[in-house]
């Protein structure tokens, strides 16, 4: 039985090939770059010490550099599971959730016809690059001169113009003996519903090519050159060729600038495309002015972890940015997210260029703001909280969206996340009402809960751990056992302990403002305090204590996410090392008075176990040392864009 190709294609665009092939392999952790969809193992076709089989998810193919064993999903699993081509399609697109087509005799006929389509879209595409360079050009031809695009930018995207006439493409094709149905299922001629004769779709535009996965020219986007005109953008209609909810313009020529760079660029448009593509930005591509779909928000993954989807700063660009949003957060995965760079005073990226400079560009992509706080600003920015209702609101609005990922890992991410942010925002906000007479801007009272909270030996792990849990929630939840049962010295720190153990432990039960409510003045103080030195108050003067960045440096240089938790993990070890040594101690002073057979065995049980903890210690000291000094003497990464 033969498959489209589109078809095929589908099936590898749903499912990622590291997936697929991790199911039979165990990644080398050190080789591995998950992020750049980079994953190296032991062969599983041949024995090997070294991991020499590679899978590379941007171009779905594996390589063995040892045994020579290449191919994509479907040659995976006919070499794995015995299956024939047909049968690895059949189960792979059950996996996928595709339909297969019933068996059908017409399939082949089908397929050529299609492929009669391309070739009718590239006749298309070179009548209209022939009328652009022709005398009825010029308009055209004015217009790109006055965006101030290149000749090599010309011939590269194909520019053409379409004649402000009724039927000269349809005239052209139909010389070449085309069949008049044939155009219409192209999507290049119109048919009249009034039985009238039919007409060209594109009249008296700019046309730029629009090409699929292998180069092909499948559709056209057709700006008007007229000042009156209408649609100011039109795109052909959906056609067997061309799905508008799949494609991304520009895919095939940014799929290996993308990888090489590890960075992708989305704009609305395909003339922004072409004008940072022009100005050197390759890795961008344009969702052809539709709303994201979240087969699009996939195969952006597959170019880049974290794609920088670029807005116009204006409402209707924010406005782009929120519907992206609700189509992106049911298919979030580990490792995978989007971020949103709104550029400033109503710029489009064809204006930031031209006035600033691919520096310029550059620069405002650096400051693009995450999923996170572009949901955050979204849902607070409309939000009236002066009622119990109202703020019940809120939550409920948050807790809906994140029920829709389906990713349970990352579903547990965003609720400790959001929920740590909400207790801040409502804390703060109840803390200013009662602190009204007192300037909004400042952080009152923390010079009263510096004197309430006495310093002592573990005074600086304890903030640390408290700082640790607070700005990374997942660390707490993932230790929550051990994190609960940690002897704090100082009281107010064990309060604070107590309060995180309960926002994480009722994560999905209780409202989080009935969390943080309620409290007494001293662990409201330190709370504040403490919220503003690890939630993202470090603007709020006035606070005496050192931000959690200043207890633990290491944090500017962006450490992986492995290295903090192990940090995070030698904290809770030197408090319980602390807190051993002071039951030592006082079991010794016992002991002076009354030493019993019980009470020695218990001091050797100790000393024993205090011995064995310090070497333990010291030892990951030691290592978390030198992981810092290799981190510390990193370059720095490279800047977005």
């Amino acid at each position: 039985m033969r498959f489209e190709p589109r078809l095929l294609d589908e099936i590898r665009a749903r499912l990622t090939l590291s997936d697929l092939v991790g199911r039979r392999v165990t990644w080398d952790r050190r080789k591995t770059q998950p992020g750049k969809g980079d994953y190296w193992a032991c062969c599983p076709f041949h024995q090997e010490k070294s991991p020499s089989f590679h899978v590379d998810d941007r171009r779905n193919r594996y390589k063995c550099f040892g045994c020579g064993a290449s191919g994509d999903h479907f040659t995976f699993v006919c070499e794995t599971e015995g299956l024939n081509f047909p049968e690895a399609v059949e189960r792979l697109a059950e996996q996928a959730g595709v339909a297969l087509p019933a068996p059908d005799p017409q399939a082949a006929r089908r397929e050529k016809k299609r492929a009669g389509l391309a070739d009718i879209c590239e006749m298309a595409a070179q009548f209209f690059q022939h009328e652009y360079a022709g005398p009825r050009g010029e308009t055209a031809r004015a217009y790109c001169a006055k965006r101030g695009l290149a000749a090599e930018t010309l011939r590269e995207f194909r520019f053409g113009f379409a004649p402000d006439s009724r039927d000269a493409l349809k005239s052209f094709l139909a010389a070449r003996e085309i069949p008049e149905a044939a155009m219409i299922e192209a999507g290049l001629v119109i048919q009249p519903e009034n039985g009238r004769p039919t007409y060209d779709r594109f009249r008296g535009r700019l046309m730029i090519p629009i090409q699929d996965d292998r180069g092909r020219v499948v559709a056209f986007g057709g700006r008007t050159l007229s000042p009156d005109g209408q649609p100011k953008y039109l795109n052909s209609p959906e056609t067997p060729l061309f799905h508008k909810g799949i494609m991304l313009f520009n895919a095939h020529r940014a799929r290996e600038p993308a990888f090489k760079s590890g960075e992708a660029v989305v704009v609305e448009g395909y003339l922004d495309a072409i004008a940072l593509w022009q100005a050197g930005i390759h890795h961008v591509v344009a969702s052809l002015g539709t709303a994201f779909t979240e087969d699009q928000v996939v195969r952006l993954w597959k170019f880049a972890p974290e794609p920088v989807i670029c807005f116009d700063g204006d409402a209707a660009g924010v406005a782009a940015a929120h519907r992206a949003i609700d189509r992106i957060f049911p298919v979030l995965k580990s490792g995978y997210s989007f971020q949103f760079s709104f550029l400033p005073d109503g710029m489009d990226p064809d204006d930031l260029v031209k006035q600033r400079g691919l520096s310029g560009f550059h620069e405002e992509v650096a400051r693009a703001q995450s999923l996170f706080d572009v949901v955050w600003d979204r849902e607070t920015s409309v939000a009236r909280l002066d009622t119990p209702e109202r703020k019940a609101a809120l939550e409920k609005r948050f807790d809906d969206l994140i029920g829709t990922i389906r990713d349970e890992r990352v579903r547990r991410r965003y609720q400790l996340d959001l929920k740590f942010k909400l207790s801040n925002f409502f804390f703060e906000q109840s803390r200013q009402s009662r602190k009204s007479g007192k300037a909004a801007d400042t952080v009152p009272s923390l010079g009263i809960a510096r004197e309430r909270v006495a310093a002592s030996d573990d005074f600086g792990t304890e903030r640390l751990v408290l700082g640790l849990s607070m700005r990374y929630p997942h660390l707490l939840d993932r230790n929550f056992e051990r994190f609960s049962r940690i002897p704090f010295a100082n009281e107010l720190h064990a309060q604070l302990r107590d309060v995180l153990c309960r926002i994480v432990d009722d994560l999905e039960v209780a409202p989080i403002a009935d969390l943080t409510g309620g409290f007494e003045e001293p662990l409201r103080d330190i709370m504040s305090e403490m919220m503003a030195e690890t939630i993202g108050l470090q603007e709020q003067k006035g606070a005496e204590f050192s931000a959690l960045i200043h207890r633990f440096p290491l944090l500017k240089s962006n450490p992986p996410e492995d290295f903090i938790e192990a940090a995070f993990l030698h904290f809770l070890d030197v408090l319980e090392l602390n807190a051993l040594e002071e039951e030592l101690a006082s079991e010794l002073a016992v002991a002076d008075d009354e030493l019993d057979e019980h009470s020695w065995s218990r001091i050797q049980a100790l000393t024993q176990d205090l011995s064995r903890r310090r070497e333990e210690c010291a030892r990951d000291e030691g290592d978390l040392a030198e992981r810092a000094k290799k981190i510390r003497t990193a370059p720095p990464a490279a800047a977005t864009g």
